[in-house]
């Protein structure tokens, strides 16, 4: 889809909804420059600072909701890398050193393995979704498409605001934004935000603590305008801590005589796992498990872009990215009150990145030149403790306490070039390519702590394996799309594109030596056709936009959690490349944004073929034909909102929804680890009053049952990971303009 209307409406202040409204323009970077939406011909989603605002979305992952077969989850619990799905492109693997195959852009800088792409968004002008490949102009690992994040940038004026917040399960929010104008040249922007909640699942077991988070972000940035030169820096700071949410338990063996429970008993609830655990309760948010799922995330970050106007055609930019985040997840797999499996993952990773690029146009021809370079280093310090009150009864091979430390570096560099020229007044031409090197050297360390007879919860530590190696790839990605625009403005385009992931090293649960050295993968390749058009906004407000589409999926990398050979060991966590996929699919967009009151928008996503072609997995299963996780077949969704004047006080109200369609959490297509069909409903109100706003939304008004993951431990512990969704949450926040 091309554009997601609702997405693409600022939903304005009452000024903006009166009679002799100008009709909006939408402004998106897709390609390193500002240009309408409407004349860029690559599927966009864009999504407006008000509509993140009256949604009440808190981060990068409630983002899918706005955009047609996109899926953004939050995997395996709040802290851990999301699972980022765009028209059946992802990698659903919570292993803190994988590197998703859509990229997150925040201000232009990429940010590198995937345990960045969970940021909170607070004071942000816009977001824009790009699908399929964007390997020359975005470049490293966006075989699937890339997030753009663009922050509110300083103005030159001087204002600000306070906002409170309170709602459902201790939400509990606090935000201060303040534009400062230092002179007729430059301004600063100071934004601080703080928010508290509970999660909306509930803990059975009274002696432990409710399950929460407690996240304090700062962010102050600096804008310099000159003549020649345009300055803009970024410092920002991010502090998390709390309990992450706990995990579900879904127990697959009858209570009564051990047997397997049917699907029909086990989507009941009644059924237990192979140690008699289960939630017990038959509320869906319910859990009953000893939390020990203590979080910390510390983050600093910098962002620096400096452009230089060569002469009246040409422009440089030199854009530098610097981050810094130390992460401390604590876990509990098993779902109950004993110490099954529990462990935790350790992440401290350093990344430094820089582009140069010289932009330039000749009449109406626009050329993009650049150079990139990132360098990334992931230490990780893991374990996972299992059956860990089986020691001194179970055999001790069964109870071992597994430490697994990987160094990880990441080197990468590439050069691109991509421009448009403008064949005739009605035609144009976009060529692209760019090249990329990159080179990923690992050392893995692990040993084990098993018990000894004296002493079965102390045990002994001794070695188990050590693996060093490196990955090389390079490759080449390329763009070709031809642009027609009628009479009537409207743009019709043929895409062709391909993108190039690099490969890498599985830095996650490994558990044998023989596993660890094999964990290396190789380079993934997506090749994209695309059919589209977008329509500008009309005189009587309607507009559509519309594509169809077709990958060719080439070595795709694919996290496959497989049961071991011996029933009693953990499952197997593998990243391989398996052969082909072929994905074909079609979107739709119409929306509505007159000059009256009314905004609306539906739209449709629609993915009928996600197939891998043939391929047999490490333990002889054959996955051939079996579709790919997290790919709903339809996907809808829609908003309608109004505006009025009520005596002094302008009001506005919206409701929006997101219809999945059932999908897959693995690839092995069990019905266990699936969702089935599904919708939430969003819902706002707010009032404007001279100077002060109130707003009264509320998220998943329904109270709708979902999970963003279900995991098989079913050899091991006889049930699934079941990592819930978000229920209805209802809150009330005013804020005050100055």
């Amino acid at each position: 889809m091309l554009c997601i209307p609702f997405a693409c409406t600022t939903v304005a202040q009452a000024q903006q909804t009166s009679a002799d409204e100008q009709m909006e323009v939408i402004e998106v970077y897709a390609q390193k420059r500002a240009q309408q939406a409407s004349e860029v011909g690559v599927s966009i989603t864009y999504i407006g600072e008000q509509q993140l605002t009256n949604a009440a979305i808190k981060d990068t992952t409630e983002l899918g909701r706005f955009s047609a077969n996109v899926k953004i989850s939050q995997n395996a619990a709040e802290g851990t890398p999301p699972a980022i799905n765009i028209r059946g492109v992802g990698l659903i693997d919570y292993n803190t050193a994988n590197t998703s195959p859509v990229g997150l852009y925040v201000d232009g800088v990429n940010s590198g393995s995937a345990s960045h792409q969970i940021a909170n968004l607070y004071d942000i002008q816009q977001v824009e979704v790009l699908k399929g490949p964007q390997g020359t102009l975005f470049g490293r690992n966006t075989t699937g498409g890339a997030i753009l994040v663009r922050t509110a940038r300083p103005e030159f004026d001087n204002y600000g605001y306070v906002k409170g917040a309170i709602g459902s399960d201790d939400w509990r929010q606090a935000q201060l934004v303040g534009n400062i104008q230092v002179s007729e040249q430059q301004a600063l922007r100071v934004a601080l935000n703080h928010q508290k909640y509970d999660y909306t699942s509930y803990n059975l077991a009274q002696a432990y603590p409710e399950a929460g988070l407690e996240q304090n972000d700062a962010r102050i940035s600096y804008l310099g305008q000159w003549q020649q030169l345009n300055w803009f820096t970024k410092v920002e700071y991010s502090r998390w801590q709390g309990l992450t949410q706990p995990v579900g338990n879904i127990g697959i063996i009858s209570p009564s005589d051990g047997s397997p429970c049917t699907l029909a008993q086990i989507n009941q609830g009644g059924c237990v796992d192979a140690f008699g655990f289960n939630d017990g309760s038959d509320d869906f948010w319910a859990v009953k498990v000893n939390n020990n799922n203590a979080h910390e995330t510390t983050r600093w970050g910098l962002t620096n872009e400096l452009g230089w106007q060569v002469n009246t055609h040409w422009q440089a930019l030199w854009l530098l990215g610097v981050s810094d985040l130390e992460r401390d997840h604590g876990f509990n797999c098993d779902g109950s009150l004993a110490r099954l499996c529990e462990g935790n993952l350790g992440l401290q990773t350093r990344s430094l990145s820089n582009e140069l690029r010289l932009q330039g146009h000749y009449q109406q021809h626009h050329i993009t030149l650049g150079a990139y370079q990132l360098s990334e280093q992931i230490e990780q310090l893991n374990n996972n403790d299992l059956l860990r009150d089986f020691r001194g009864i179970l055999d001790p091979s069964l109870t071992a306490n597994f430490l697994y430390d990987n160094e990880i570096d990441t080197r990468s560099w590439a050069l691109f070039a991509h421009a448009q020229w403008q064949l005739s007044p009605r035609w144009a031409l976009v060529t692209g390519v760019r090249y990329s090197d990159e080179t990923v050297e690992y050392d893995s360390v692990s040993t084990l702590n098993v018990p000894i007879a004296a002493d079965p919860q102390g045990g002994i530590t001794i070695d188990y394996y050590q693996v060093s190696g490196q990955q090389d790839d390079d490759g080449v990605s390329t763009e070709l799309a031809l642009h027609y625009t009628d009479s009537r403005d409207n743009l019709y385009y043929y895409r062709y594109s391909d993108g190039h992931k690099s490969g890498g090293y599985n830095g996650g649960f490994l558990s044998t030596p023989e596993q660890a050295q094999q964990a290396n993968y190789g380079p993934e390749q997506l090749s994209a056709h695309e059919i589209g058009f977008k329509t500008p906004l009309m005189r009587s407000g309607f507009g559509f936009d519309g594509a169809i589409f077709y990958y060719q999926y080439d070595d795709q990398q694919v996290f496959m959690n497989q049961a071991s050979a011996n029933p009693q060991q953990p499952p197997l966590q593998l990243l391989e490349n398996v052969a082909s996929s072929r994905i074909s699919g079609a979107e739709l967009a119409m929306y509505y944004r007159p000059k009256g009151p009314w905004r609306a928008h539906l739209a449709l996503g629609y993915i009928p073929n996600a197939e891998f072609e043939q391929y047999t997995d490490p333990l002889g299963n054959t996955l051939t034909d079996h579709r790919l996780p997290f790919t709903s077949k339809w996907n809808i969704n829609g908003a309608l909102a109004y505006s009025w004047a009520w005596t002094n006080v302008d009001m506005r109200a919206g409701v929006s929804f997101d219809f999945q369609s059932d999908y897959y959490f693995d690839q092995n297509e069990n019905p266990i680890a699936s969702q089935g069909d599904y919708t939430l409903w969003d819902a706002h109100i707010v009032a404007d009053y001279q100077q002060w706003q109130a707003r009264l939304w509320a998220k998943n008004v329904f109270d709708t049952h979902y999970s963003h993951l279900k995991f098989d431990l079913s050899e091991f512990l006889g049930m699934y990971e079941d990592f819930k969704g978000e229920g209805r949450r209802v809150g009330l926040d005013v804020t005050f303009h100055f």
